[in-house]
């Protein structure tokens, strides 16, 4: 059973309904100061959307108190259009070229029959995949899910082995290779100068290119469970543990210095943008 509201909890809610109250009226303030659209002309459609995009971005950044009703309305509007942008999207380079102009578009008889063989069965599989809507008829699905799970398997299969593995180890292979065959350096260059250029040309990216490949060993043999890891096998599975972790650390690192971008993005807008504040 439901547990009923304390006083303080009723307290509460009225304290925040009424700091938000204050903060939308703060908002539209400064927003009619700032942008002054009762002027003749003033009203754009450009500021309009500069201000819809701020009061959109402080909602999304309101969930860092805590979830709120207007943070739900934004996170749902935010997923129809990107619904609404992709259906668009889908309608103007899947369907309208292949199927909508071929078919009643068709300049001639013969023209219309020969898109419709060619696109018939696509077609027909594209409609049972909206068979999952009916639970009663959600079973016609299977017959799209069937081909497009094999045909994406097989295509992944191989770009994953093209891209994963072919193109890393020669990424890795090619300062080897070019630290082998690489001897065009200064002759009328004094000792300390040809070592720093040695070192610059091969000797850095020949150890990277080492680094490199024992870590895709290591990494590689750690997931190798058909052989049992001791002695010389536990080792290299944990350097390969090493090298995991350092990558885990350098995504994560990665993923803070993105989304910092993306606040001073924000913060940059905010300022520069809705505020026009000068640089």
């Amino acid at each position: 059973m439901a547990q009923a509201e304390t006083p303080a909890s009723d307290t509460r809610r009225t304290i925040e309904v009424i700091i938000l109250i204050a903060l939308v009226s703060a908002f539209l303030v400064v927003s009619l100061l700032v942008h002054k659209p009762f002027g003749p002309g003033n009203l754009t459609k450009e500021m309009v959307g500069t201000v819809i995009a701020a009061a959109v971005t402080l909602i999304m950044y309101s969930f860092l108190y805590r979830d709120n009703p207007l943070f739900k309305i934004a996170e749902n509007l935010y997923v129809g259009v990107a619904l609404g942008y992709g259906s668009i999207m889908i309608w103007r380079q899947s369907l309208l070229p292949e199927v909508f102009e071929p078919l009643f578009l068709a300049p001639t008889r013969d023209a219309f029959w020969s898109a419709l063989a060619a696109r018939g069965i696509p077609i027909v599989l594209g409609l049972l995949l909206l068979t999952r809507l009916s639970r009663k008829h959600s079973w016609l699905s299977r017959y799209s899910y069937g081909p497009l799970v094999g045909w994406g398997a097989g295509m992944a299969i191989v770009l994953t082995f093209h891209t994963s593995i072919l193109k890393q180890l020669q990424a890795a292979i090619a300062p080897l290779q070019e630290g082998i065959t690489n001897s065009s350096f200064g002759e009328n260059l004094a000792f300390g100068e040809r070592l720093g250029q040695w070192l610059a040309q091969v000797g850095l990216p020949v150890l990277g290119a080492l680094v490199l490949l024992v870590g895709t060993t290591a990494v590689l043999f750690y997931f190798f469970f058909s052989v049992e890891h001791k002695r010389l096998g536990k080792a290299t599975a944990n350097v390969g543990i090493w090298f995991l972790m350092i990558s885990f650390g350098a995504t994560f690192g990665y993923t803070v210095m993105g989304r910092l971008s993306l606040l001073i993005d924000r913060v940059d807008f905010l300022l520069f943008e809705w505020l026009k504040i000068t640089r």
